[in-house]
């Protein structure tokens, strides 16, 4: 039925900006276009998906909404090192094993090294629901 995700659309006040942020942080691609209807288009890819920053002027309130990435465990210090050397604000969760920081536009971002996943792929087999069931299942 549904397949990975195609992209996730960022609304940011200035595209460049945030892409210069992301592609100085990861290291990673970053494209624009023009669409078929004449607009300016800024992709980047984190991990295997494309980011469209889309422009506008628009002001975000902070929440628990956020965009997790899983990474190797030796990724979140070296990662918390960057962002202090950047003066990019960050939080380190208690057990160290995610980092949360924020674009301009205070989206968050998460780089996760737990098992989360591991464990949740158990509690769907125990429950008899395969890797695609479980994803199609709501939480419990």
């Amino acid at each position: 039925m549904l397949g990975p995700i195609a992209h996730i659309a960022l609304i940011v006040r200035d595209p460049a900006r945030t892409a210069g942020f992301l592609r100085a942080l990861f290291e990673v691609p970053v494209l624009r276009r023009t669409d078929a209807q004449g607009h300016d288009e800024t992709f980047v890819r984190l991990g295997v998906t494309w980011f469209a920053l889309i422009g506008a002027d628009v002001k975000r309130e902070r929440t628990g909404d956020h965009i997790a990435f899983r990474v190797a465990r030796e990724t979140i210090p070296a990662m918390a090192d960057k962002l202090k050397s950047k003066g990019c604000e960050f939080i380190l969760s208690e057990s160290g094993t995610s980092l949360y920081f924020f674009d301009f536009d205070n989206h968050v971002f998460e780089l996760d090294s737990s098992d989360q996943e591991q464990e949740l792929n158990g509690l769907a087999s125990q429950t008899g629901h395969s890797q695609e069931e479980a994803a199609r299942q709501p939480a419990r």
